[in-house]
């Protein structure tokens, strides 16, 4: 099962979007907004799973024999629901964040819980030029899902520049900013990029 390197940089897939270049951000775009009002992409437990598919952070069948063997049952429920209450909880605290504001005490709490329960493996991985690492999770339970969602949003706290982690600056979805010059400001192009460039110069042909 691939995890935090497998981060796709597709406008969207499976009815999800992935252009937060980070997988964490990723998670927290799952809500967006549509004419105003919140969008809601993780319904239930069944879109949690195609969510995982499509981040290709789950392999099919193991989506399938997780459907097999929990389907909605009460565990698959509480795992659907603290994976959004983290949703929401990380939500809070990237837009602190990003602000310049400190990690939460209790939200580093939570994290390490989270990746002590669920942790992280390392495995090689053969490339072109040899071999890499990789971090992957074993899947045993529902409540591994939690697992990549927690490592990912510790690397994203640690890792990445705070700078470069920043809000659309036309709609709710976040982004890392992986550009040469740090400028983006936008989600992406085909999204939010035109209508702010739409925008910019319709202002400067009313000035005109």
């Amino acid at each position: 099962m691939k995890t935090m390197a497998a981060q796709s940089s597709s406008e969207g897939k499976g009815g999800f979007f992935f252009l937060a270049n980070q997988l964490a951000l990723d998670f927290l775009n799952t809500r967006p907004v549509q004419n105003g009002e919140a969008l809601e992409l993780l319904p239930d437990f069944e879109a949690i799973l195609r969510w995982f598919e499509a981040a290709r952070l789950l392999a099919s069948s193991d989506a399938a024999a997780i459907r097999r063997r929990w389907g909605k049952s009460a565990r698959a429920r509480w795992t659907f629901d603290a994976s959004r209450q983290l949703r929401e909880k990380l939500r809070k605290e990237v837009l602190s964040w990003e602000a310049g504001a400190p990690v939460h005490g209790s939200t580093t709490d939570e994290l390490n819980r989270l990746m002590a329960e669920h942790p992280a493996r390392t495995r090689l991985k053969a490339v072109k030029d040899g071999l890499s690492k990789e971090q992957w999770f074993k899947m045993e339970e529902p409540e591994d899902l939690l697992g990549p969602l927690a490592s990912s949003a510790a690397t994203l706290f640690v890792e990445l520049n705070r700078e470069r982690v920043r809000k659309c600056a036309q709609c709710v979805l976040h982004f890392y900013d992986t550009s040469k010059k740090g400028t983006r400001r936008w989600c992406s192009m085909q999204m939010c990029g035109n209508r702010l460039k739409v925008a910019a110069y319709a202002a400067r042909r009313r000035k005109e």
